[in-house]
């Protein structure tokens, strides 16, 4: 790892370097963010998994940036162009567009009007042009017209060519052009005519103009959204006489052909410049606003995931419907589907006493302890039927229904329930999410539960790389249980991923149950690497180390077993009895490699072995008797559910959250 990296993310994210080298070291080495941040905080300076993430994204860029330098440096250097100077200046700079305009003089280019003019020879004229001296143009342009060249006119205008792309290639008029931008610039949207009608959606943007700096990200996403449509035509563009002012004080010299000069420059800012200083602009806030998107994603995802969970409780979930009845399943505490069939409560059907009949009779005969709604159509009305049935001792819910059709097609649910149809797998989705959100909804693709805004128009890569490390934090968090997991959860455990995840299910199927964490080492493929950043972030309840049921790693085991040691008692009685691990003093068990960052995490897990973070499920109900506008009135109070925060209201809670408390 080079020194200049460590210096170079330790500045941009205001860390100690020795945190940052640290970091970069376990990163390489193979290990994953919430090992590191859960299991290494003597050598991260105890960064937390946000901060490991940054570090990991920073060092990706540089590499790549890396890479580019010497993509260039090669290409120039072919064409016998690479100077010291030049060298040094490419070395020296760690910002992306910066790079692109040294480089660009020196691009490869197709057959612009610049090229076909020096292939007539008229370079030299241009350079006298620019010389800091007088020159009369017309007078030397003279000596050129021969072959290619048929007049004085064409010679001048090849001449100029070639200024017009050396004003577009210059990096000090690229970078004057892009601070006028980023002041004054405004975005402009107009109707393609003829596509009023098509696209009304877009209207608030058929005739829209705003300083560029001030457009909001999901603003701009819906801009991009409806000119990719082909219903808006969009432009970013300055005062014209202002950017050229600033570029002629730039190339003119005060000599008679500055007239020339003005023309080249005024045609290299239209024809050349500015189209590529406002696609340059374009690129960059679509990136910013990709980014704040899937911010704003993660997040929403984030809470959905670690949403509390009722834990193993029977469950009968509803998919609720009018025209085609309310799907209707019951499972096991373990999730297992026993029964399914389909109930027509609502209109038009309105067999309302047969299906209050048929809920009753299944609550019965499956011992029911709660009932899961879908949030979908007819939600509210198959709640309001479900409660007034006054079944006693079965709390009932409702719970997101997003991304249910999408995992009752897929080959997922297909294989779980092959004999099933999709209405029937998306009931069991309903009724699994109450029991546990975090386990089920790992079997969808999370850019499918749709929790943000304009997600299929931000970048896909971005997209899935931000939202599966989301789902990898949640799942790491929370820890699984290795012996009921699916091969899906535990895909997601730190260090594992698909195969290993379906090496540990098969092996599972084949010899039972597992009693310790070190049986997992019997898996096939799981090496020493994958176990130990796996086995702390996995669970084995009821097995022969009472430990394997917490968040302390393997590694850390024999510190445990010294404390019981020490004070002449098991580890079980150390889990079992507070007054025991009162007496434990930490600094006694501080090592070279072990210090107070890790025993305290060690002492909270023997406090609450295996906790989950998620909390406990609240039942919730809504007011009975609201179901539209027309029933709200002044001064009511009303319980509801956040499903879906949007940037605004993402700000304006983080605001609220900063004001002083009364």
């Amino acid at each position: 790892m080079e020194n200049k990296f460590v210096k170079l993310i330790s500045e941009h994210l205001q860390l100690r370097e020795l945190q940052v080298l640290h970091t970069v070291e376990l990163l390489e080495s193979g290990c994953t963010i919430p090992f590191i941040s859960r299991y290494r905080k003597e050598a991260t300076g105890a960064l937390d998994e946000v901060q490991v993430a940054a570090i990991s994204e920073q060092l990706t860029k540089l590499q790549e940036l890396e890479a580019r330098k010497q993509t260039i440096l090669k290409s120039i250097e072919s064409q016998e162009k690479l100077t010291p100077e030049l060298q040094a200046q490419i070395a020296d700079t760690w910002n992306a567009t910066e790079l692109e305009d040294l480089y660009l003089p020196y691009k490869p280019k197709r057959r612009t009007r610049a090229e076909i003019a020096r292939q007539k020879g008229l370079e030299p004229l241009a350079n006298m042009i620019q010389a800091n001296r007088p020159l009369d143009v017309e007078y030397k342009a003279r000596a050129f017209v021969k072959d290619d060249v048929k007049d004085v006119d064409e010679a001048i205008q090849g001449a100029l060519d070639i200024i017009a792309e050396r004003v577009n290639e210059d990096s000090r008029s690229r970078n004057r052009l892009r601070r006028l931008f980023s002041r004054e610039a405004i975005i402009t949207s107009k109707v393609v005519k003829g596509k009023e009608e098509e696209g009304a959606k877009f209207q608030d943007y058929f005739d829209f103009s705003e300083r560029f700096s001030r457009c909001a990200s999901h603003r701009m996403l819906a801009l991009r959204r409806g000119e990719a449509e082909g219903t808006l035509r969009l432009s970013i563009s300055v005062d014209e006489e202002k950017a050229l002012q600033d570029l002629e004080r730039l190339f003119t010299r005060g000599y008679e052909q500055d007239e020339y000069i003005c023309m080249a420059v005024k045609d290299g800012y239209k024809r050349l410049l500015a189209p590529s200083i406002e696609t340059e602009f374009f690129a960059q806030t679509k990136e910013a606003a990709d980014a704040e998107a899937i911010r704003i994603f993660a997040r929403n995802l984030e809470q959905l995931l670690m949403a509390a969970p009722l834990g193993q409780k029977r469950v009968l979930g509803i998919d609720p419907g009018f025209r085609t009845g309310c799907k209707v399943v019951c499972l096991s505490a373990e999730g297992d589907l026993l029964h399914n069939e389909t109930i027509y409560p609502h209109p038009p059907v309105s067999k309302r006493q047969e299906a209050a009949s048929k809920i009753c009779l299944l609550v019965k005969q499956y011992k029911i302890e709660a009932i899961s709604i879908g949030n979908g159509t007819a939600s509210r009305e198959t709640e309001a039927f479900v409660r007034g049935l006054g079944l006693r001792n079965v709390d009932i819910f409702v719970v997101s229904e997003d991304g249910a059709s999408i995992y009752s097609a897929s080959k997922t649910a297909r294989d779980e329930f092959p004999d099933k149809d999709v209405t029937v797998r998306g009931a069991v989705s309903i009724g699994r999410r109450l029991m546990d959100p975090l386990s089920e909804l790992v079997k969808i693709d999370a850019s499918s539960i749709g929790v943000g805004q304009y997600q299929k128009d931000v970048d896909q890569k971005e997209l899935k790389h931000s939202l599966d490390r989301t789902v990898e934090s949640c799942v790491n968090r929370v820890g699984v249980n290795v012996n009921t997991a699916s091969k899906h959860l535990l895909a997601y455990i730190s260090g594992l991923g698909p195969q290993l995840a379906q090496n540990i299910v098969d092996y599972r199927s084949e010899n039972g149950p597992f009693s310790t964490r070190k049986q997992l080492m019997k898996v096939p493929r799981m090496g020493a690497k994958a176990f130990e950043q796996a086995a702390g972030f996995l669970r084995i309840s009821g097995g022969k180390e009472p430990l394997d049921n917490s968040a302390v790693h393997p590694e850390s085991y024999g510190i445990v077993e010294q404390m019981a040691k020490d004070l002449h008692c098991t580890v079980a009685d150390l889990l079992a009895q507070k007054e025991l691990r009162k007496q434990i003093n930490i600094q006694k068990y501080v090592t070279e490699k072990t210090g107070i960052p890790t025993l305290q995490d060690i002492m909270n897990e023997l406090d609450k072995p295996g906790r989950d973070p998620r909390g406990a499920m609240e039942a919730f109900s809504f007011r009975e008797g609201v179901h539209a506008l027309e029933d709200l009135q002044t001064g009511m109070v009303l319980p509801g559910i956040v499903t879906n925060i949007t940037l605004k209201s993402a700000s304006k809670l983080q605001k609220d959250s900063l004001k002083p408390k009364s």
